[in-house]
Order: C-alpha cells, then sequence, then structure tokens
C-alpha cells in the first residue's frame, strides 16, 4: 500500500486554489470584494485578454500595514474573523483567508499597498505563492493587487479558459452586480484599454441599472422600496427580512434566468429557491420560458444566513427560508399589482416624419404604417430620470366604454387614456381563470351535468393517466366514469367549459396533471388549461351586450392585464399618439 503523506505547501496550494479560483472572473471576485471590505470609495479594475494575460484591480481602502503584508498571503490569514463564533454572524464578503493565498498560488502576482499612517507603501511581487521580491515604494492610499499570466504553472487549468470573449462576459457581469450591491461605491472597468463600464457612485441603484441596462430599460423597471423598521439596523427579532430593488413590469422580460440578481446583505448569490419565489409571483403574468429582469437585495440578521457553504461564497443558507422566501414572493407580487402598465401601440413613423424615439425590443415590419406593440408606458420628453407612475398605470383598468368588435377577435373600446384593442380570448381567460381559482377554493366549481352522456375514447396511456386524475377532474367539476377499456363516459362538465371542446378539454387536463414541471402545480396548469378551453375564441362574433359584459368582468379581476399564459389583454392608442400620427401636433 501507498504510505500516507502530508502534501507539500505549494501542491496544497495549488489544489486548493482550484476550489476558489475557477477563471479569471473568480479573481476579480476576490479582488473586489478584498477591496469593498478594506473600505474603498472608488474601484478600478483593469483587464486584459479576458483576465488571462493581466488583472488589475486598484482601490482606495485602508491599505494593508507593512509588517502584515506577507502575512497576507499565508494561507487561512484573515482580517475578517477572529472566533469561531464570528464565523456564525459574518459581516463581510471575505472571510476565509484563501483568496490571495490561491491566486498567487496560480499566477505572478503584484502587490502595492499603503496605509494612511505609514509615510511609504510597500511592494511585493509573488511567482507560484513564493515572495521573489520586496520593497518600499511610494504610492497613493489603498491597494493595487495586479494578476498576470494566470494559471502559467497550471497548464490543465490554461486549457480550459474559454474563448477571451466569454471570460471577459464573466468578468463584466461580475463588476455589474457589485455595482448594483454597492451603489455608493464608483467602479471603473477597463477591458484591454478601453473603459467600458463606469458607475456613479452616487448611492442611487437607478443609476447603476442605467449603466447597466441603458435608459430604456431602467424606465420601465418597477421600484421595490425597502420598508422602514422601526429601531437598529436589525430588528429585535430575528425573522423579517428586508426586500428592495427593481424588478421589470410583465412586458420586459428575457429567454433566460441570467437577469434574475440576487443579494443577501450585499453579497451576490445565485439560489434556487429565492430565483423559484420570483417565478411564483410573476405566475401567469409571463410567456412560458421567458423570464424578468430583477435586481433585489435581501436584507436580514447575518446571524439567520450561513454563507460558510460553497468555497466561492456563491451560495447560501438560510435558517427560515420559507420566511425568505414568503418576503421575496410578496413584496415582488405587490409591485407587479401596483404598477405593472398596459402595454401602449406605437406607430413606426416614416424618415420624412422626422425624428422620432427608436424602439426596443420589437420586430420591425417594413412599410409606412409598420404597427407594433411597444411595451412602454408611453413617455414625453424632457423625461424624469426617476420612473414615475403615469395615472393609467394603476392595477385597475380605467372604465372602458365598447364600441365594437374588430376582425372577430379584437374589441375596441374607448377609455380616458385613448383607444384600447381588448384580445377576447386572453381577457375571457383571464376572468374565466380567476372565476375558476376563487370557486376550486371554496371547493365548489360549478358543474354542469350533459343532457346525452358523451363517449370520449383514450389511448392506453391516456386512460391510465385519467384513471389516476379522476379525483382532480372531480374537483374541476367533471364526472366521469370508466366504460371498459380505454372508453370513458363524460356525464357532467365544468360549467365554463365550451360545450364542443370537452373531448380535447380532457385529454389536455389529463396532460397537465401528469406532467411535473417544476415551478407550477399540476393542478394550476389544469385551471389554466380548462380556463382557455373555456373562453371565447378569436373568429367568434360577439354582440355589443356580451362585449360589454366580458370588458365589466374583466374589469373586476386581480390581474387584468394578462391572461394566465402572461400575454397581454389589450393594448393601448394614446390619444397624445393618435394626435401626433395626424400631424396635429
Amino acid at each position: 500500500a501507498m504510505p500516507i503523506r502530508v502534501l507539500p505547501p505549494e501542491v496544497a496550494a495549488k489544489i486548493a486554489a482550484g476550489e476558489v479560483v475557477e477563471r479569471p472572473a473568480s479573481v476579480v471576485k476576490e479582488l473586489i470584494e478584498n477591496a469593498i471590505d478594506a473600505g474603498a470609495t472608488e474601484i478600478k479594475i483593469e483587464v486584459r485578454q479576458g483576465g488571462r494575460r493581466l488583472i488589475r484591480v486598484i482601490d482606495d481602502g485602508v491599505g494593508i500595514p507593512a509588517d502584515e503584508v506577507e502575512l497576507a498571503f499565508a494561507r487561512y490569514s484573515t482580517s475578517k474573523l477572529t472566533s469561531v463564533d464570528d464565523l456564525a454572524r459574518i459581516g463581510t464578503l471575505g472571510f476565509r483567508g484563501e483568496a490571495l493565498a490561491s491566486i498567487a498560488a496560480v499566477s505572478q502576482l503584484t502587490m502595492v499597498t499603503r496605509c494612511a499612517d505609514e509615510a511609504v507603501g510597500t511592494k511585493v511581487r509573488l511567482e507560484g505563492g513564493t515572495i521573489v521580491q520586496r520593497q518600499k515604494k511610494g504610492c497613493p492610499r489603498g491597494t493595487v493587487v495586479t494578476v498576470e499570466n494566470l494559471f502559467y504553472n497550471v497548464p490543465a487549468r490554461l486549457k480550459h479558459l474559454r474563448s477571451q470573449a466569454t471570460e471577459r462576459r464573466h468578468i463584466d457581469d461580475l463588476v455589474y452586480r457589485y455595482a448594483m450591491a454597492f451603489p455608493e461605491l464608483r467602479f471603473t472597468l477597463l477591458n484591454d484599454g478601453r473603459i467600458t463600464f463606469q458607475s456613479t457612485g452616487s448611492g442611487n441603484l437607478f443609476d447603476v441599472l442605467i449603466k447597466v441596462y441603458g435608459l430604456e430599460i431602467a424606465r420601465q423597471m418597477l421600484k421595490i422600496e425597502r420598508e422602514m423598521k422601526e429601531g437598529p439596523s436589525f430588528p429585535s427579532s430575528p425573522s423579517s427580512p428586508l426586500v428592495h430593488g427593481y424588478i421589470s413590469p410583465p412586458s420586459l422580460h428575457r429567454a433566460n434566468r441570467h437577469h434574475l440578481t440576487f443579494f443577501v446583505n450585499r453579497r451576490w448569490v445565485q439560489d434556487r429557491m429565492l430565483s423559484y419565489a420570483v417565478s411564483e409571483a410573476y405566475h401567469t403574468l409571463l410567456p412560458t420560458g421567458r423570464y424578468p429582469i430583477v435586481v433585489l437585495n435581501i436584507e436580514l440578521d447575518p446571524a439567520a444566513v450561513d454563507v460558510n457553504v460553497h468555497p466561492t461564497k456563491r451560495e447560501v443558507k438560510f435558517l427560515r427560508s420559507e420566511e425568505v422566501f414568503a418576503a421575496v414572493q410578496k413584496a415582488v407580487r405587490r409591485a407587479l399589482v401596483e404598477g405593472a402598465p398596459i402595454p401602449t401601440v406605437a406607430i413606426q413613423p416614416t424618415p420624412e416624419w422626422g425624428r422620432r424615439r427608436k424602439l426596443v425590443e420589437v420586430g420591425t415590419r417594413r412599410g409606412r404604417w409598420a404597427l407594433e406593440v411597444q411595451r412602454t408606458a408611453e413617455v414625453e420628453e424632457p423625461q424624469p430620470l426617476e420612473p414615475g407612475p403615469p395615472s393609467f398605470e394603476l392595477a385597475k383598468l380605467p372604465p372602458l366604454r365598447v364600441l365594437g368588435q374588430m376582425a372577430q377577435a379584437y374589441i375596441v373600446a374607448e377609455g380616458p387614456e385613448g383607444m384600447y384593442l381588448i384580445d377576447q380570448h386572453a381577457a375571457h381567460e383571464r376572468v374565466l381563470y380567476e372565476r375558476l381559482k376563487a370557486e376550486r377554493a371554496k371547493m365548489a366549481v360549478t358543474s354542469q351535468a350533459l343532457l346525452e352522456p358523451l363517449t370520449i375514447e383514450l389511448s392506453p396511456q391516456q386512460a391510465e393517466a385519467l384513471e389516476e386524475s379522476l379525483d382532480a377532474l372531480a374537483s374541476l367539476g367533471f364526472d366521469i366514469e370508466p366504460f371498459g377499456g380505454a372508453t370513458f363516459l363524460v356525464r357532467a362538465v365544468p360549467a365554463v367549459l365550451a360545450q364542443g371542446e370537452v373531448a380535447e378539454a380532457i385529454e389536455e387536463l389529463i396532460a397537465d396533471l401528469a406532467g411535473e414541471e417544476i415551478g407550477e402545480s399540476a393542478e394550476e396548469r389544469a385551471l389554466i388549461s380548462l380556463a382557455c378551453h373555456s373562453a371565447v375564441r378569436a373568429g367568434q362574433t360577439l354582440s355589443m351586450e356580451e362585449m360589454r359584459e366580458l370588458v365589466r368582468q374583466l374589469e373586476e379581476t386581480a390581474m387584468p392585464r394578462t391572461c394566465p399564459h402572461g400575454r397581454p389583454t389589450m393594448i393601448r392608442l394614446s390619444k397624445a399618439q393618435l394626435e401626433r400620427e395626424f400631424g396635429r401636433r
């Protein structure tokens, strides 16, 4: 057998570095956190060749005293913890004492640093973790760490790095996130000698959103205010997490979860439970497979969260995760119900009509009247920087007067804010979904007996699934009994269900009830599907009375602006837009 040996320190350091330093962005992360912990107000990050060639982080923090500089590179040395009790309530970003040692182990590193009370600073240079040079050097207060030729001595790691563009994107992301978590600090990022990002350091998160996402998007975001609690910064009860930040309205969404940004006590974390809480809040407001843009800071007593569960501190553990979940979901949902505007229509002008605001994120169809849905509240120049809610952005709909039907699909209505086009199918879906949901909660979905029982033939798989779903279907108002083999008799259906749709609806409901999609309960999907099958179709002619009744019912729903699938129920053409199009202003 092979004897057990203690690893030589340089091997141990390289192994440890593998946990903390995955890629150039990990180096940037650790150095930025050190700068923030050192009380910096300005942090400058320089990157060359995606960080492979050079990463430099310059801060104006407290600096490191000359006699502690070498200790800073020893493993498990940190100024942030003294006892094991401190681990239970960590208030700094760094605390493991491994970062500098790990980075130095796999690069050529130079540090220049000076404390306020020292006349002259210190410069040290390390190669592969070993100090090769040390001298006194005049420099401003603060610390400059330069990391060159990352992984030069670990060829296997070097091979795994992605393209420069990819590594650079990871670094950009990280800097944006820290700028959002610490809006009072001024971050500057240079990529290959060019400034590619700079935050103002104003302390206002909205200013950082403008820099990260652009003014168009920032202006549409809904703000979640930090609810001021009485007493000390952390309430005496260890619970009650505070949630604040910005979220996108349902009309603004992205194809992946990449824009869900969470900070816990300002530490950027990736956490499935938090993502889930947000998607629950947007539930039925977003099209399937689309995700919001969210920047949320969750503040809670440091003792209620364990950050020491992952070498890169990316994941955290909450002491009471259900409380955090509820706080996030409630805060987001409230902001959505209060602030989601109705999408407005913008008419793309032809060039001779003078210049007009460019539309964002809409596909254009060329032609003089390229009609498009512009998902923003119409804001006239000059615009205020802070997105204040215009009058029509209340959760409730304005009173609408029905004028008629267009293309057997849209109800044309007039309101104080202009003309509205209402999608009759989407609107009816919303009405029925909320009605079914209320009845379902009372355990009394209105059912209607069929004069003639309806016979349905299913495939063997469907029949099996139906057998298992009989109880769930009964709670939705169906009365179905087996009739031998894969044949079933339907004796009663939910009163809302359109007669011609029964067989199709049942097939889809079985699929919904059997499917195991994360995030939505099967029952919820079944309700949405039932509402969809029961709603009036496009192509159905409605009388004025029917249209008025539908609009009235829509006005009474809790979420009138979207159907349960997350599509808008209506778009608006404002009086101001009409006047502009007719050249009246």
